[in-house]
């Protein structure tokens, strides 16, 4: 079995404030994709979130696990947006691995690991139900902006 292999396909660091950021004309040569978001921490509180191919109308499905120092929290929900982490006053790395995002006969499967050390780290596993290859990824806020520093990068990995 072939080793997978990380190839860079864009990176955005931003050096002022942005509401988002688009990785666009994504190719489908690739299996799987990977997202690496490295943000500062920031004043205000919002919700960091991805859209693929533009699409506000579909339906994710997420199941998510969180641990805190002083609790654990286990949930699912169904909603318009793939939710990333919430952008709080703390630093914070998320990984988010999508499975198959060129294939045109199944719906998606995400997975994402978010780590905010000070605060809690939070895994989710979501779907996104459509058939259309993953071409555009957008990473936005509900609210305010991305940070100047934050680092956001998008892999291709070959199997």
């Amino acid at each position: 079995m072939a080793t997978p292999t990380y190839i860079a396909l864009a990176t955005e660091t931003l050096s002022g404030s942005d509401a988002s950021i688009t990785f666009g004309s994504i190719p489908s040569s690739y299996r799987d994709l990977v997202l690496v978001a490295q943000v500062p921490g920031h004043s205000g509180v919002a919700q960091v979130y991805l859209r693929y191919n533009g699409d506000n109308t579909s339906s994710y499905t997420n199941v998510y696990m969180r641990g805190t120092a002083s609790a654990a929290q286990t949930g699912s929900d169904s909603v318009t947006l793939n939710y990333l982490f919430n952008y709080a006053p703390v630093d914070a790395v998320a990984i988010t691995q999508i499975m198959d995002y060129s294939a045109t006969d199944k719906h998606k499967t995400i997975l994402t690991r978010t780590n905010m050390p000070s605060t809690a780290t939070v895994a989710y596993a979501a779907r996104w139900p459509s058939t259309a290859a993953i071409t555009s990824i957008e990473v936005f806020t509900n609210a305010g902006t991305l940070d100047a520093g934050s680092t956001l990068s998008l892999y291709g990995i070959e199997a």
